[in-house]
């Protein structure tokens, strides 16, 4: 009995030293490893010609003697894993060069070189380090990053979690929503692109379309309001980091005095009446940065293109008057006349006394944007952003800028009519594809409005998004680090839910677009046609989610000209993306049964919305059957 124990005892004694080899070696590998990290030094003849995110000289870059914080050594810069390049121009005997505290291959002394540090790059900020120079001076290049391919796993993500946004929006398309896209990038990586439905599914009639079109992802959406963010957001703040406009410039300083000098002598039903003399001196102090803060006055659409809509009381009229109207056409005439339209706009309420969300605000913004550039906006974004990003599906207009009807995913049915209860002059009444479906956009602003008009593909949206994490992207430089962070800052202590424009997550006041779990300074925005953009700098996630739930039939369109069916899908809910992705993010943990528990309660919670009476008509009831064809297939999987 005493020798099986101490057997016993020398089998456990092994076993543990073999376990603690084990471990050392893994230790010591993980070192090794470790150690092969390189940084690629090459001899190269020039610069390259382009836009830096920075570009610093050595020694004493602060241009004095500074040895308290060793600042003339050091500089951190923004860029992410796996991509990293930097330029350095050398005409000193020789120098050290350490990044993220790995030394560089220094000895080829002077000269012009390459450095790939794609090795030893982090997420963030990270750290160049020039020191021990000796008799001369060195530059340092630094380009910005740019959008690589990626894995959903390698960036955190639970491949489950994206199979149940899949399978959930799946299933809707097959019960009657329409479309979608999504792409997600994570530390500038595209790491998810996907594409769901069809480009229209709908007859005229409400009835499904027998042998619909699919989406694919090079499929345009159209955007919506999120067109406010990505073109005269981007665009001012642009002109602001250039110095060429300044957010305390006043708007008539752009649009010239009649801005207010034309104000019309009327009062809204809702509004202030101050006086046309006094409305005068509001409209004469409407700066940049109160149209950004949806804080100029406006009402929130004055419908210039209706003839029917009353001015004072705003409302919809069969034999009403509109005494702003300025035509339905599509046409440079009727965005001229829109132009005076605005001008002779009297306010609702004080600038600055209040925030009203307005689409009147974005029409200034991209009327300046263009009267600065003396280019239209279009054109000023394609020079100025897209281009340079080689972004190919963005544009306004895509029936005029080389695209097709097949190229775009389709919004409403019946025009601009909400199946027949709205007529104007010129209204349109054939489905919607190609053409942007919002009023004041396509009549009022032939289809190019800084607040809506323009269309994209998630995966080109996605990217352009990115470049709120630096302010550039590759070769290419378009605003301050200093100019995000000041249109992103919350307006106020409350109003946290908004920046200049950005709409902001704030103290969990955005989660039906955001989810529940993000950061109070995520930013994006969405879009009334079923569209929105995230982007989550805790966590260096951007998602970009287009759909077209517009693409669908009114209920009761008497009761309600707003209520498309697409609205009672679960895939129309556009924050449940981010609430499920982030199930299980940056762990290791088995996220399957929380998953299908989740999905469980979701069957329940719409169950309780759908009526006794309801039939395969009532959009509540699909959506129902649709999540309860989902946990059915997860159940048996």
């Amino acid at each position: 009995m005493k020798n099986l124990t101490k057997l016993i005892m020398i089998l456990l004694l092994s076993v543990t030293l073999f376990s603690c080899k084990e471990e050392k070696e893994e230790v010591i590998q993980e070192e090794e490893i470790q150690e092969t990290k390189q940084i690629y030094v090459t001899i190269t003849d020039s610069i390259p010609t382009q836009e830096w995110q920075k570009k610093v000289t050595f020694p004493d870059r602060l241009g004095k003697a500074d040895d308290t914080l060793a600042m003339n050594s050091i500089i951190g810069f923004e860029y992410f894993e796996d991509q990293g390049e930097l330029y350095i121009q050398s005409n000193a005997d020789s120098f050290d060069l350490f990044i993220n505290s790995h030394k560089a291959d220094t000895s080829f002394g002077k000269g012009i070189c390459q450095i790939d540090f794609s090795e030893v790059s982090v997420n963030g900020i990270n750290s160049l380090q020039l020191s021990s120079i000796e008799n001369g001076t060195v530059d340092v290049y630094i380009p910005y990053p740019f959008v690589i391919e990626g894995d959903l796993k390698e960036e955190g993500f639970h491949e489950e979690t994206f199979k149940l946004i899949s399978d959930i929006i799946s299933s809707d398309v097959e019960y009657g929503f329409p479309g979608a896209q999504l792409a997600v990038i994570r530390n500038n990586r595209l790491i998810y692109s996907n594409h769901w439905g069809y480009l229209n599914s709908y007859e005229k009639d409400g009835s499904r379309i027998s042998d619909p079109v699919p989406v694919n992802n090079e499929t345009l959406f159209d955007l919506a309001s999120v067109t406010k963010m990505f073109s005269a957001n981007y665009a001012i703040q642009k002109l602001v980091s250039e110095g060429k406009i300044s957010l305390d410039d006043k708007v008539y300083e752009y649009l010239g005095d009649r801005f207010y000098e034309d104000t019309m002598d009327f009062v809204y039903d809702f509004g202030a009446d101050p006086g046309l003399y006094e409305m005068k001196k509001w409209k004469a102090s409407i700066t940049i940065e109160d149209l950004l803060k949806h804080q100029a006055g406006f009402p929130p659409s004055p419908r210039y293109f209706n003839l029917h809509v009353d001015g004072p009381s705003q409302e919809y009229l069969d034999d009403g008057y509109n005494i702003l109207y300025a035509g339905s056409e599509h046409s440079k005439e009727t965005k001229e006349n829109t132009v005076e339209a605005i001008c002779q706009t009297p306010l609702q309420y004080e600038p600055g006394s209040r925030s009203l969300y307005s689409d009147v605000d974005y029409m200034i913004l991209g009327l300046i944007v263009e009267e600065v550039s003396q280019t239209d906006l279009d054109s000023y974004l394609k020079e100025n952003f897209f281009d340079p990003m080689e972004l190919k599906h963005i544009t306004y207009n895509p029936l005029e800028n080389g695209f097709t009807k097949e190229d775009c995913a389709a919004t409403e049915l019946n025009g601009n009519t909400r199946d027949g209860v709205i007529d104007f002059p010129g209204i349109r009444t054939e489905t919607i594809q190609g053409e942007a479906h919002d009023e004041m956009a396509w009549y009022s602003m032939n289809g190019i409005s800084g607040h809506a008009g323009l269309f994209a593909n998630a995966e080109d949206l996605a990217k352009l998004a990115s470049v709120m994490f630096t302010g550039g992207y590759g070769k290419h430089h378009f605003f301050d680090r200093n100019i995000i962070d000041t249109f992103i800052s919350p307006n106020g202590i409350n109003n946290s839910n908004s920046g200049l424009g950005w709409a902001r997550q704030g103290d969990d006041q955005r989660s039906w677009y955001f989810g529940s779990t993000t950061a109070s300074d995520t930013i994006g925005h969405q879009g009334w046609t079923g569209t929105l953009v995230m982007i989550d700098f805790e966590r260096n996630i951007v998602m970009v989610y287009l759909t077209n739930l517009r693409n669908t039939p009114l209920p009761d369109p008497e009761a309600n000209a707003n209520d498309f069916s697409g609205l009672y899908y679960t895939a129309s809910t556009l924050g449940f993306v981010p609430e499920l992705f982030s199930i299980g993010l940056d762990q290791d943990e088995d996220v399957h049964e929380q998953l299908l528990s989740l999905l469980k309660s979701m069957c329940e919670d719409s169950e309780k919305l759908v009526s006794i009476d309801a039939d395969e008509k009532d959009p509540a009831y699909l959506s129902y059957l649709s999540k309860q064809d989902v946990y059915r297939k997860w159940i048996s999987e």
